[in-house]
């Protein structure tokens, strides 16, 4: 699957202006594929939302150019001087979809993942080299679904040598945050703005994880709630152990119904996966293992 970036470009020259369908929007609003499909109160909120965000970038970088320095997100430049634009738009509503549109508490997430992302330094780790044989096998990103989001599978069994994958749980979470960017390069947030996941168990089972490899999932599942909101279509838990199944079930009354209407835990075997994969992806786009027609990973 090609991975080549999309460059930035201001959509005020991109895309022409319509006006919002919301009659409550009193300004002319840069629209794409993604935008049109806002609600009116989502257009009122993220205009809220917006009104707010010079405060915001300030109250995120302590410094006193933060409300007219522009920055960049998931790719995509917010110029706080100028927001009137769609993929920024998108970008937005993100945090505001995540809080259920509330502002106060959309801001309070913008703010600390902006806040994170520097004192995690994400630029770093995507800049950092990782050694093949250690990570090499444990994701990969191959094909789209129907619609045109990239599929990204997470191989948990993908190296059997725990020490070399979790010794280092922060090596291990720059590569996972460094992954996860990569997988957002193939988002343009003008037709497309999330992924479907795969998450492989095939050969994980109970006695294989330690103190680290459980420090790391528990770290990295509140990296990825806390600061890269609604990026997710789909996720599916393929070959899981009846054990994982069990413990599942287990917690799924704690998890929020829209985040368990996302996600689906698939038995073993490509026969069994195909027929959970398969309406979300073409055979053509799915690997062979997962009961599909490509000859991939």
């Amino acid at each position: 699957m090609s991975e080549a970036k999309t460059t930035d470009s201001s959509p005020l020259t991109k895309e022409p202006l319509t006006k919002a369908t919301d009659s409550s929007m009193s300004t002319e609003e840069p629209q794409n594929a993604l935008t049109a499909k806002f609600t009116s109160k989502e257009w009122d909120a993220l205009k809220a939302f917006r009104d707010e965000l010079p405060d915001m970038l300030v109250s995120a970088y302590e410094k006193s150019d933060a409300k007219t320095a522009a920055i960049k997100l998931w790719g995509v430049t917010i110029d706080p001087t100028n927001l009137l634009d769609a993929r920024v738009s998108v970008v937005l509503m993100k945090f505001l979809r995540a809080r259920n549109l509330s502002v106060s508490e959309a801001k309070a997430m913008f703010i600390s993942t902006l806040r994170w992302r520097d004192e995690f330094n994400v630029e770093a780790a995507c800049n950092e080299v990782f050694p093949e044989d250690v990570f090499g096998e444990l994701g990969h990103i191959y094909g789209t679904d129907k619609e045109g989001r990239p599929v990204v599978y997470n191989v948990y069994g993908g190296n059997q040598d725990l020490k070399m994958v979790f010794g280092d749980v922060q090596r291990f979470l720059r590569w996972r945050v460094a992954f996860m960017e990569k997988s957002i390069e193939l988002l343009d947030f003008e037709n497309v703005d999330q992924m479907i996941q795969v998450h492989d168990y095939a050969g994980v089972s109970m006695t294989s994880r330690d103190a680290n490899s459980k420090n790391a999932a528990s770290e990295a599942s509140s990296i990825f709630a806390g600061h890269y909101p609604e990026l997710l279509h789909k996720k599916f838990f393929v070959n899981v152990p009846s054990y994982m199944t069990w413990i599942f079930w287990l917690f799924k009354p704690l998890i929020p119904s829209a985040t368990l209407a996302k996600m689906s835990v698939v038995g073993s075997g490509a026969s069994t996966i195909g027929k959970a994969l398969l309406p979300e992806i073409d055979a053509k786009q799915l690997p062979k293992r997962y009961g599909g027609e490509a000859e991939a990973f």
